[in-house]
């Protein structure tokens, strides 16, 4: 099996060298480049081919956002690179929008290093909620910023979901493992798999963290709930 390819990308270089340290000491894990800027990560995953990108928001320039967006969602990558954003809670307002953008992920700079190992390892291999905790938090904090569902319409594809579906949906709005939610559904983990992966399918989002965010747009999920 081949390394995870990850480019490092945040504009404090001591950070950076930090970032390289943890991550080369692991086996499976290969840091292909570093950039100190979005247009600099934008270049470097076009011709260093990453697997995941660890993403800072802000930074001189062309700021994390909108590398992103030209990474993920405007075919900058000739390739499906994944973006785990790198932030700091209480200071990045932006991170709902790095989602909309195409990130995978969020991961706290204070995060430990085996945290950080095993975000790279869970988005690389295509699965989207890195600490979910930290996904339901930032999104019950920032949830004033997405657009107030409308009631007078239906929210669209939601009603091509059955019932389950729309009910692992919203679990997975709560920020809910695989396992904490066939757990509270008596079901098999397995089968909830199964029921994320259809939800994405026919709702057409790229991964789970869309699918947070998604189920907040549309009311099926707000803050608070629990």
């Amino acid at each position: 099996m081949s390394a995870v390819r990850v480019l490092l990308v945040d504009d404090q270089p001591l950070l950076r060298t930090g970032f390289r340290l943890i991550l080369e000491a692991e086996p499976d894990i290969a840091v292909v480049g570093e950039a100190g800027d979005g247009a600099a990560a934008v270049e470097l995953t076009r011709s260093m081919l990453p697997d995941v990108v660890l993403m800072d928001i802000r930074m001189p320039g062309v700021d994390g956002i909108e590398a992103t967006r030209r990474i993920i969602r405007d075919g900058a990558a000739s390739h499906d690179p994944r973006v785990l954003i790198l932030t700091t809670f209480d200071l990045d307002e932006y991170v709902i929008e790095a989602v909309r953008a195409g990130a995978s992920g969020f991961l706290l700079k204070d995060s430990p290093p085996e945290d950080l190992v095993q975000a790279i390892r869970i988005v690389a291999a295509g699965d989207a909620i890195v600490a979910p905790s930290v996904t339901r938090r930032l999104l019950d904090k920032f949830a004033t910023r997405l657009p107030a569902a409308r009631d007078s319409a239906p929210p669209p594809g939601l009603d091509t979901l059955t019932e389950r579906e729309r009910e692992v949906l919203a679990h997975v709005a709560r920020g809910q493992s695989n396992a904490e939610i066939a757990a509270e559904l008596v079901v098999s983990e397995t089968t909830v798999k199964t029921h994320v992966g259809n939800v994405l399918a026919k709702l057409g989002l790229r991964d789970r963290v869309q699918a947070v965010v998604y189920a907040y747009e549309t009311g099926l999920s707000r803050p608070g709930q629990s």
